[in-house]
């Protein structure tokens, strides 16, 4: 299949897409929101001739803030124009860029080469940067078109995704060749965007900027100011983040028989998505367990079992008022989500077998005897019942997680130079 072919079936789709779109309004209403956005109507009024940041959802948006941060301090005149798929990623952009003029946001338009056009004409980027593997033939095409530079930052690409490429080589190597830079998280990545066509001039290994993840002084302070007063501060405390469907469930059955052992055991519940928060809280009720939900703002008591972290942008410090951290999307077959930003809190780390979208990261911090697997929800129990009666396992735990971290930073300063590098070019 060729990009022509592609841009025909994809108008061919728009009825689908809409019923997709409809469809996930009904779950969260935000999505019928800003849908003249997504075929480049109704932009935002922007100011031209800057960065174009392209970060899928939320994850993606929270490992863009640094190098967003750090392209900002190097350009000062430059505005920069993020984009995001998801209304999550939306509110989470915003959030964490409110008090910032430069930085524009709004949706990123399908993948048509009308609304591509439209929406180069409005922001008329010099370079563009995609953060990991979000890769849209007509976007890219048209940026070539132009002359604009496209570089693929904290580029990573699984086996599984990398056959999916190579069945459409006609339509993934064209466009592949057509970008600037490939900044790769790992050496066997690196192989695999060169084998489906990239060009080995574009292609370099520079680590993963999740490793580049600084935490604010203030927040453990503020976290434990919390626990004492919730009168928690000597209570077991565990938090299960990035949660999806099928694992409440076990993570729920899990604490049901850390319960048997402890308790006055605390769990902070935080579900990956959004609008799962009022499903997850009846879930918590209906399973017996006395629950408090953090857009509340009511109190955690000695009679809360169950903390339902329902807010957006607060994960950090959710885990911050954790003992040990367990990471969701790894105990379905989502791929796990990032074990760095509790191991940068100086907390033990549990995870599920399903790590494909971590491989390395796991395997260092596995190996470095920072993380530990389960499978079900006896041995997450188990897991956390060990962390919580042999503290010095667990402070050894965290230790190996932050040497693991320290080892690996730098990542985020060779991404900057290799953009830099794109953009005096041009």
């Amino acid at each position: 299949m060729n990009r022509t072919l592609y841009s025909c079936l994809f108008y061919l789709a728009l009825p689908l897409v809409a019923l997709r779109l409809w469809l996930r309004a009904r779950k969260a209403p935000a999505y019928a929101r800003r849908v003249g956005e997504r075929f480049s109507y109704g932009l935002p009024t922007m100011q031209p001739g800057g960065i174009w940041v392209h970060a899928v959802s939320v994850g993606e948006s929270i490992a863009a803030a640094p190098m967003i941060r750090g392209l900002m301090a190097r350009y000062p005149t430059l505005p920069i124009t993020v984009t995001c798929m998801t209304p999550t990623g939306s509110e989470r952009i915003q959030a964490l860029f409110v008090n910032e003029p430069r930085i524009q946001h709004c949706y990123l338009p399908y993948d048509l080469p009308c609304a591509a056009k439209r929406f180069l004409d409005r922001v008329q980027p010099k370079l563009a940067v995609i953060m990991e593997t979000e890769l849209w033939p007509n976007h890219i095409h048209a940026c070539s078109q132009r002359g604009i530079p496209v570089a693929l930052a904290n580029a990573r690409l699984s086996a599984r995704s990398a056959r999916g490429y190579g069945r459409f080589a006609k339509l993934s190597a064209p466009m592949l060749a057509e970008m600037s830079l490939f900044a790769v998280q790992t050496r066997t990545e690196a192989e695999r965007f060169l084998s489906l066509g990239a060009r080995p001039e574009t292609v370099e290994v520079t680590g993963s900027i999740k490793f580049d993840l600084t935490i604010d002084p203030e927040l453990p302070l503020r976290a434990a100011a919390l626990r004492e007063q919730w009168g928690a501060r000597e209570r077991p405390v565990w938090i299960a983040a990035s949660t999806h469907e099928g694992e409440d469930e076990v993570v729920l059955a899990a604490h049901r028989q850390l319960l048997e052992s402890y308790p006055n055991a605390l769990l902070i519940l935080v579900p990956r998505h959004q609008e799962r928060f009022g499903p997850m809280f009846e879930l918590c009720q209906q399973r017996g367990f006395t629950t408090v939900r953090r857009s509340s703002g009511d109190p955690v008591t000695a009679q809360t079992s169950v903390l339902l972290g329902d807010t957006m942008g607060e994960l950090l410090f959710l885990y911050a008022l954790a003992d040990s951290a367990f990471v969701g999307g790894s105990l379905v077959p989502t791929g796990g989500h990032n074990p760095l930003e509790p191991a940068a809190l100086a907390l033990p780390v549990i995870m599920g077998p399903h790590l494909f979208n971590f491989l390395e990261i796991s395997a260092m911090m596995r190996e470095a005897g920072a993380l530990r697997e389960v499978d079900d929800a006896e041995g997450l129990a188990e897991a956390v019942r060990q962390l919580f009666e042999l503290p010095q396992d667990a402070r050894k735990m965290a230790q190996a997680g932050l040497k693991v971290m320290q080892a690996n930073q730098g990542a985020l300063e060779r991404l900057l130079d290799g953009l830099g590098r794109l953009l005096n070019q041009h």
